[in-house]
């Protein structure tokens, strides 16, 4: 449909955030330090976030876009709004941007984390968190962090992680999983599992939430040995 809808100049954008907070909708987020129109869907075209920015950088236009979905906005709000897990402040959302540099000397080595978001753990995560749009995901068992060496520069880099551990956890994933990549525009899964049987748990969670969302998306299955190699 043909309807009134806000556009982001992202040269004259200086990354200040003001228009994501005061956008109640929940479209507009920060990425790579610049404000970005998330979810088209989610912006009513009122434009609160207009007198937000300190430079002008937001104006309407109008043209194709999908219906704003009042249902789906208020059903994020619900879950940010939602008590966390234990009262804990520590899993509240958040996405990090990440500068990709590595700095070396004669003696040390320094290389960045690769996270993009908070939190990370399965049972954790809300479903409509605007981080998973368009996202590459990684489900990935927790222990496989500890194991191989290179896990953020080859597998956490550029993708939404997500980790767990079906024996530790003693919880079906699927459920959560298919939520999650159902509701958002996931553009690929990885599946990194340890060699250990009941890592087993977790790639079929996976794969069962591939199915149960009707949706056709590339994945591929990495696993790793309890000695830090790809098999």
């Amino acid at each position: 449909m043909i309807r009134k809808i806000i556009t982001i100049n992202e040269e004259k954008c200086n990354g200040c955030g003001l228009c994501a907070d005061a956008c109640h909708e929940g479209a507009i987020g920060m990425v790579d330090g610049k404000a970005r129109l998330l979810r088209e869907d989610y912006c009513d075209g009122l434009g609160d976030c207009l007198p937000a920015c300190p430079v002008g950088a937001i104006s309407f236009e109008e043209r194709e876009a999908p219906a704003y979905d009042a249902d789906a906005v208020a059903a994020a709000k619900s879950a940010k709004e939602q008590p966390v897990p234990c009262g804990c402040p520590g899993t509240n959302v958040k996405q990090f941007q990440r500068e990709q540099k590595t700095s070396s000397g004669s003696e040390t080595l320094t290389v960045d984390s690769q996270l993009a978001q908070w939190p990370v753990q399965i049972k954790l995560m809300p479903v409509t968190a605007p981080y998973f749009q368009n996202a590459d995901l990684l489900i990935a068992a927790d222990c496989a962090a500890y194991a191989y060496g290179n896990f953020h520069k080859h597998f956490i880099r550029k993708r939404i992680t997500l980790i767990g551990c079906p024996k530790l956890d003693e919880i079906d994933y699927s459920e959560k999983l298919t939520a999650i990549i159902r509701e958002n525009e996931i553009k690929s899964v990885t599946i990194v599992r340890m060699e250990v049987p009941c890592c087993g748990g977790l790639e079929h969670a996976a794969k069962e939430a591939l199915r149960a969302s009707g949706k056709f998306i590339p994945w591929q299955v990495v696993t790793i040995s309890t000695d830090g190699r790809i098999l």
